[in-house]
């Protein structure tokens, strides 16, 4: 089944539940006006969104104590609306209404697990664009309630896919939701060259900085649109750096089993196809209960309340340790993604721990 939400009323047809008020999916597309992006209206688009940009910030790195190397964690949680994806967001729109992709009257529709979306419907509502999120059931409650309250219609598919995901479900219905409304934008995470363009001129370009010598970096992989840019980026300025991709078991995207995740922002049921991009050397995959103690450790050790990626990573870091050794103490950073605030009813709950397989 898909819901489709929207701000009141409930409406039945073709097998599916519409709820809305006029504001929603059942406006009838005849009364919209089915033109494409217009240069002017562009030009406005891209004015505003340069505005945004001053609100992407340089963010900061802290040390963690480590035997054996010298640790930094990149905080990716405090860009402006909480995450990382806030970088990918901001430069897709940006690139897509300086080539006239999008006007004031596009429809921004996204699949995403809760980041991505929450960063497009901060922006889009500055902007003045409608935007659409496709989530499912795995969706955090906190970034769930975040659009309910900004985006007049949210759907949630509930069906899951051959892999025991929802993605390949949420895809469908991206597709289907453009397929039928005017000026349908779709950013399209997984595949977009801009998000990994995204990464290598803002999150990279900023580590380049900040460091002297990097000799290895831990980035968890989702979309692929982070460890694509950044990987490029940092090969060009250490060239001897090792990129090590994080990825969660049961996800598909480095060749593993497919199987029922509940860690939403890490792992896939595709292969990304940004993935082709990365320039990655090693690759460690860590089971669910292990991002979980790592988060916990993140937090009462360090002091770092993260979500389930950055525990995904700093899990990898811990395993790949005894490979690091040398003569000299190398250099490490991997990146926190978001805050550990969507995950509290799960990753920080005992309880919702025992329910993982």
């Amino acid at each position: 089944m898909v819901v489709f939400h929207d701000v009141e009323g409930t409406h039945e047809g073709n097998g599916m539940r519409w709820m809305g008020s006029g504001t929603g999916l059942e406006t009838d597309p005849r009364a919209l006006p089915a033109v494409g992006p217009e240069p002017r209206s562009a030009s406005r688009l891209a004015t505003r969104l340069e505005l945004l940009r001053n609100t992407l910030r340089p963010t900061p790195h802290v040390p963690l104590a480590m035997n054996g190397m010298n640790l930094f964690a990149k905080l990716e949680y405090v860009n402006p609306v909480g995450s990382i994806k806030d970088r990918a967001a901001y430069w897709i729109l940006k690139r897509a209404a300086e080539r006239g992709e999008i006007c004031e009257e596009t429809t921004v529709i996204e699949s995403s697990s809760g980041n991505f979306a929450s960063a497009l419907a901060a922006f889009t509502h500055l902007i003045g664009l409608r935007f659409i999120p496709v989530i499912d059931p795995n969706i955090s409650s906190t970034y769930e309630s975040f659009l309910r309250r900004i985006c007049p219609t949210v759907v949630k598919v509930e069906d899951r896919d051959d892999t025991g995901g929802f993605l390949k479900t949420r895809l469908e219905m991206v597709k289907h939701l453009c397929a039928t409304i005017p000026n349908a934008y779709w950013p399209n995470q997984y595949g977009n060259p801009d998000a990994m363009e995204a990464h290598y001129e803002l999150t990279a370009t900023e580590i380049c900085d900040d460091f002297d010598s990097l000799e290895y970096v831990f980035i968890g992989v989702s979309t692929a649109g982070t460890i694509a840019g950044v990987s490029r980026r940092l090969k060009e300025q250490y060239p001897k750096i090792r990129v090590v991709a994080v990825d969660i078991e049961g996800s598909v995207i480095f060749g593993g089993a497919p199987r029922k995740r509940h860690i939403p922002g890490i792992g896939s049921s595709i292969v990304p196809p940004l993935l082709s991009h990365a320039k990655i050397d090693d690759v460690v995959l860590i089971p669910e209960r292990e991002t979980v103690q790592a988060c916990r450790e993140l937090l009462t050790t360090h002091g770092l309340f993260v979500g389930g990626s950055s525990g995904t990573a700093f899990a990898a870091v811990k395993r790949y340790a005894a490979r690091m050794a040398g003569a000299k103490r190398p250099t490490a950073l991997f990146l926190c993604a978001d805050r550990g605030t969507p995950y509290l009813d799960t990753v920080f709950d005992p309880r919702w721990v025992t329910s993982l397989e």
